[in-house]
């Protein structure tokens, strides 16, 4: 039986290939996400089309997420928000959902959600263009967590952008940031995503780490709904074993998780 959590994996160079889709979705690939941080519409449109073509063929639904890059500003080899921004939503993000309510995506995620008016924004900007998309927030700096339960009250799902919440607040918070985000959305009946370095070192090797196994565990064990590859996946070298890896973490974790609550 395939895991009750769900596998999220970013859809880039490394795996954009119908054997590669292949092989994921065989291991265990639910949903996919495509970041528009990177690549044209012409790149994504192709991607959506493989992944659609790949799901059918296994006869299974893989929902897609449309991940929009926000006013996301680049610094050498990292990111973060554009301090002088005023609003979450640019002029790109609302060209990018002129696309992605073309393409009938199945989720939006809006980065660096400060409050429920900024989720209730991008709801109006999806009806607006006609499209069916279900409104999800990322939670990825300290405003968003200062103003949880109304984020969580707006949105349809929530993902947790570990890597960006780490900049925001002192990184020995984080998993009791996840914590609080977590319980959140389990009390108002929201899915919830963890993100970020899952299996960062499977970018590079064809094993994880024993601290990256328990981490997949420990969020599951909080009750997490899905948990997420995003360079494992998208740019790393070993896709396909980094997805079977979830999956097994996963299925032993929910063997566990009605006997733990850590917090």
């Amino acid at each position: 039986m395939p895991s009750r959590t769900q596998i999220v994996c970013t859809i880039g160079p490394a795996s954009k290939s119908p054997d590669v889709l292949t092989q994921m979705v065989a291991h265990g690939m639910d949903v996919a996400r495509l970041n528009f941080s990177h690549g044209s519409h012409p790149e994504h449109a192709a991607l959506i089309a493989s992944i659609r073509a790949v799901a059918k063929q296994a006869g299974k639904r893989i929902p897609i997420i449309q991940d929009l890059s926000g006013p996301r500003v680049q610094t050498g080899a990292g990111h973060h928000m554009d301090a002088s921004a005023v609003k979450v939503i640019t002029e790109k993000d609302l060209a990018d959902l002129d696309f992605g309510v073309a393409q009938k995506l199945d989720y939006v995620c809006l980065s660096f959600v400060g409050s429920a008016a900024d989720i209730d924004e991008l709801k109006a900007e999806i009806a607006k263009r006609g499209g069916t998309a279900k409104a999800m927030a990322k939670v990825e700096r300290k405003e968003a967590l200062d103003n949880i339960e109304g984020i969580v009250t707006a949105s349809d799902a929530v993902m947790l952008g570990r890597g960006d919440l780490g900049q925001n607040i002192p990184i020995e918070q984080v998993p009791f940031a996840e914590a609080l985000v977590v319980h959140s959305c389990k009390n108002h009946k929201k899915p919830v995503i963890v993100a970020t370095e899952m299996l960062k070192s499977m970018v590079q090797n064809a094993e994880p780490t024993r601290a990256e196994v328990t981490d997949i565990a420990y969020a599951i064990i909080l009750g997490a709904d899905a948990v997420m590859l995003s360079e494992e996946s998208a740019i790393g070298k070993h896709p396909v074993e980094a997805v079977g890896v979830l999956e097994k973490v996963s299925l032993e974790a929910e063997k566990y998780e009605r006997d733990f609550n850590p917090l």
